[in-house]
This record gives C-alpha cells, structure tokens and sequence, in this order.
C-alpha cells in the first residue's frame, strides 16, 4: 500500500533524509523509530504532502504521490490520508463535534452523513459525551482522542501518527497505545506511527523502520529487531533493556580481559543483559564495575555498571545481594559481533 524507491530529502544542503527505500502491503501498522532528529518526521511529512521529496518517488498502492526528480506532489487533500500531529491541533473555538466535522464540510459530504460519520467516530473513539465541549474545556487524553476522531471520521486508506502520545502521562500513553490499536483494526487502514519510544514500537507495530543520521538501519518486524539485530546502533537502541555494546580489541574485552572465543578485530561485542551474572571473586571474563545504578523491573533488578567509561547492564533476581566490590561475569561468548563501523559480522 506504501512504497518508497531511493527517497531523499535535503535542506539547505544537508541530507536529513538518505536514499530510503520500503514497502508495506495493505493493512500494516509500521513505525517509523529513532532518535531525535534521525529523520522520522520528515519522512512522515513528506508521506503527508506536507514536504515534497528532493529525490525518489512515494506511492500509496499504484498510485504516485511525489516524484523528487520531477518535482511532481499530488496534493495532501487528494492523497486519501490523514494526519495526527503531535500538538494535536484542534480548533479552539470550534466544539468536539465541530472539529470532527470540519475535515468533512472541507470535502463536501451531505450534512446527513457527516452527522453519522460524526456520531461514528465519536463512538469509536468514548468521546460522545463531550460532543459540545470546547478543546480547552477536555484533558489532554480527550483532546488526543478527538484528534484522532477528526482523522477517521473522512475514512482515510492512510493513516499518519507524528508521536502523537509524548504529552501524555505514562499511564495514559499505555491506554491510549490499545485505543490506537483498536482504531487501527477498526479501520483497516494502513498505518505509519513515528516514535522515539522502542516500547512503542514493539507493542503497536507490525512493521519497524529503524532510522538513523536520515538512514535505515534495519527494517523488519519487532520480534526480529530484538532477536537479530544488523547493526550496533540497532542493537544499543531495541530493547528493555538494550543490548550492551561492549569494546574489544585484540581478543580482549574492554582492551583488558583475555578471551580466546573473541575475534581478533576491534570492534564491539553484543551482550544481552540476561547473561551477564553478578561475581563473588575475581576469575575468567570477570570485570569490576562501578555502581551506577539499580532499577527494579518486573520483580527483578536492572543493575548497571560502569568499567572503563562503558556501561554495562545485567539482570539479576531481586534477593540477590550486591557486594561492595561489584563484578560481573561476562558469557562465555557474544551474542553477536559488530565491526568498528557497527555493521553485524557474525
């Protein structure tokens, strides 16, 4: 239903979005992860109408939405998809119902169907009885659910999520995520989701484009990007928690400890928390660690350290006791290698 071939798109000279190519079939929910600044929401803008490409070509199905090398942008208004933003950006002087039905006054539906469409997506969305409340007069989540209910209410085949949950409360992100995903299988229409937050990503998506520096890393789906990550960046960025990254050199982890099944390039080894065990006494693939911090999670601990400058995280049981002179065993061999320009080797 998406298809993106060699889409660029620069400002002023500098690429923020790099040569990026996917598709996903109809249906799909896809989420666009990264950082700050990784080029996510440019790629979300550019779906949208709203920027036009510098290179490549966009398609919703057989239809060509941007053309960079042409200059060609059919219009955001004929492109059949909507758009929730971040800001949520409702009419202040409009009620509930009113902005829900603007975008369908904008497309000239008969008075009779927008009041159905209305009613529906109102329905959809448990947001009826505020119908002739005025934005300002509703809680954040409330404003958030009649964003989402002016988007559904035309029936796009696209559906367009630039982080609409980083305002809310933690408790309410977690409601809200099942409410998108309930809208999402309610409509049946293709959607992409634009997060910095991998939890996000691995509970809502069915596909993950992991971005970097304007770039795919790895594009595949949640269970893949955990299991098998292609690069370091991917591997330090999914995950709760991430993988370590940790620096060997010769053979050696961290320039110091000796290990014979290590490959003799320098580069990084992957490290997943689980394996790594706490030490009473210093011994093969041991190392000593600062204490950093300990985070509860799931009746368990997250204890993390630092050796060398690195940080290093391990998973232990929540009765186990942390002596003052903290060590970590290392396994007995990575979960993956990565080269010093972070692509997978092994």
């Amino acid at each position: 239903m998406i298809s993106l071939n060699q889409v660029s798109k620069s400002f002023a000279g500098t690429r923020v979005v790099d040569d990026v190519s996917f598709s996903v079939p109809e249906g799909a929910f896809l989420v666009l992860l990264g950082p700050s600044g990784c080029g996510k929401s440019t790629m979300l803008r550019m779906l949208a109408g709203l920027e036009q490409p510098t290179g490549g070509q966009i398609r919703f199905g057989d239809m060509l939405v941007a053309d960079g090398g042409s200059g060609f942008a059919l219009p955001p208004a004929r492109r059949d998809a909507g758009l929730v933003f971040q800001s949520y950006a409702l009419w202040p002087h409009m009620t509930v119902a009113g902005n829900i039905d603007w975008p369908l006054k904008v497309a000239r539906l008969p008075a009779e169907e927008r009041r159905a469409r209305i009613a529906e997506a109102m329905e959809m969305l448990g947001i009826t009885q505020l119908a002739q409340r005025y934005p300002g007069e509703i809680s954040g989540g409330q404003q958030q659910r009649v964003a989402l209910a002016r988007m559904i209410a035309p029936r796009p085949k696209v559906m367009l999520f630039d982080e609409p949950l980083s305002n809310l409360d933690a408790t309410l992100r977690v409601e809200m995520r099942f409410e998108l995903l309930k809208v999402h299988a309610a409509t049946g229409a293709t959607s992409v989701y634009v997060t910095h937050d991998q939890v996000e990503a691995m509970t809502m998506a069915s596909h993950v484009a992991v971005m970097n520096h304007g770039r795919i890393e790895q594009f595949d789906a949640p269970e893949r990007l955990l299991a098998e990550p292609s690069s370091a960046f991917v591997a330090g960025f999914v995950g709760t928690p991430a993988a370590n990254l940790i620096p060997i050199a010769d053979g050696k982890w961290l320039g110091t400890i000796a290990d014979a099944a290590l490959p003799d390039i320098a580069g990084h080894a992957m490290v997943r928390a689980e394996t790594i065990e706490l030490a009473d006494e210093a011994g093969p693939r041991t190392v000593s660690v600062t204490l950093a911090e300990v985070v509860p999670m799931a009746g368990r601990r997250l204890v993390t350290g630092v050796a060398n400058g690195v940080r290093i995280t391990a998973i232990t049981d929540s009765t186990d006791r942390l002596p003052s002179n903290l060590r970590f065993r290392l396994p007995p061999a990575a979960a993956a290698i990565f080269d010093s320009e972070g692509k997978r080797i092994s």
